[in-house]
């Protein structure tokens, strides 16, 4: 299992295997290498530096096979906020787990 943050520096939640998971417990992408869709097969966005979220607007019309979420777990305290970091040219923040709920 892996923590993590926006690029904004919002903690998320985690990567378990091949999926993505919000802190309160919600199934909400899966990982393709490093890029990240969500149930409809949408692009959701992809990790840089090993743990911060951020979306590539190049990718925005970008779809894979769409999947069926997984059913919630249990919630994770979450972890403290991290500094954001400058966004590059072409990137955006990821969204908030609280975009996700």
């Amino acid at each position: 299992m892996d923590w993590l943050w926006t690029w904004g520096g919002e903690f998320f939640g985690y990567r378990d295997d091949q999926e993505l998971w919000t802190a309160e417990g919600r199934h909400v992408g899966r990982f393709s290498g490093e890029d990240i869709y969500g149930a409809n097969g949408s692009y959701l966005g992809e990790i840089m530096n090993d743990n911060r979220l951020i979306r590539n607007k190049a990718k925005a019309s970008w779809r894979q096979g769409a999947c069926s979420p997984f059913a919630r777990r249990t919630a994770y305290a979450r972890y403290a906020n991290y500094a954001g970091y400058n966004v590059y040219s072409g990137f955006e923040d990821f969204a908030g787990s609280g975009t996700f709920k």
